[in-house]
């Protein structure tokens, strides 16, 4: 199986900024299965729904389990897996894995957050964790494509509250942060992905575009790092590595059954 770890150059990246862009993570053909499942599955017309402070709602299709489906198989891919278990310094287990959509016109926005400011509360003690967000459709300003502030994961995890029904970091704090750090635009075609840290701050705008926003997102722990009580999360375990025809056979098996019906 491919080797697909990160570069010296690039895992020092990562723990400078943050975060770290990869070109075409993934080939054109995945993501295009991976969309066309997405497009058929009845489970992500029924997503949950987070609103935002203005009221406008971005849609979640979140699992904590690992299942017989292409989300799935994407969190199994080495060229996921080995940059993360580069940058966390050991191997990993997942989090969990969601479908983030931001549809045309009515996506809403995501406001400034940490995950570890989410994951400090399901009493994960340390804050080695990472997330691969995936473009699935094309992310651009105009359709809420990810934000991040460069270098801010350096700050710690900072105190979140409510607002609307997401939970986001301290407001004064964020603007004391946005005075010295670099605002990064994350535009990315499908199948280019940033991975980033557990503390980085990062936001999304609503989606004002005829386009839609689909993005998947694989979220990974420490495998020495669970949390101390189970509530949200599945039990950690070691992730095989699957091959990119383990993945396509996956989906090709999910789009089959779904056509079928």
């Amino acid at each position: 199986m491919q080797n697909h770890q990160f570069s010296s150059a690039q895992v020092q990246r990562f723990h400078e900024d943050g975060y770290v862009f990869v070109p075409n993570l993934f080939p054109k053909d995945m993501i295009d299965l991976l969309l066309a499942v997405a497009r058929a599955d009845r489970a992500i017309e029924n997503a949950g729904v987070m609103n935002d402070a203005s009221g406008r709602a971005s849609k979640i299709f979140i699992r904590s389990e690992l299942e017989d489906d292409i989300y799935s198989a994407f969190t199994h891919s080495p060229r996921i897996l080995d940059p993360v278990e580069q940058c966390l310094g050991g191997e990993v287990c997942q989090l969990h894995h969601k479908m983030m959509l931001k549809e045309p016109r009515v996506g809403g926005a995501w406001e400034w957050h940490q995950d570890y400011g989410y994951w400090y509360n399901d009493t994960i003690l340390f804050p080695d964790l990472a997330s691969c967000m995936i473009a699935v459709d094309r992310a651009t300003k105009d359709n809420g494509c990810l934000q991040v502030l460069k270098g801010s994961h350096r700050m710690g995890r900072i105190n979140h509250g409510k607002f609307g029904n997401q939970t986001g970091a301290d407001p004064e704090r964020v603007a004391l942060a946005q005075q010295r750090l670099e605002l990064v635009f994350c535009e990315m075609e499908p199948g280019t992905a940033v991975f980033f840290h557990s503390n980085t701050l990062h936001r999304s705008d609503a989606n004002v575009s005829e386009f839609s926003r689909w993005s998947l997102i694989c979220c990974y722990n420490r495998l020495d790092n669970p949390a101390v009580i189970q509530r949200t999360h599945a039990k950690p375990s070691r992730l095989d590595r699957w091959s990119d025809d383990q993945i396509r056979a996956a989906g090709q098996k999910q789009l089959a059954a779904m056509q079928s019906v």
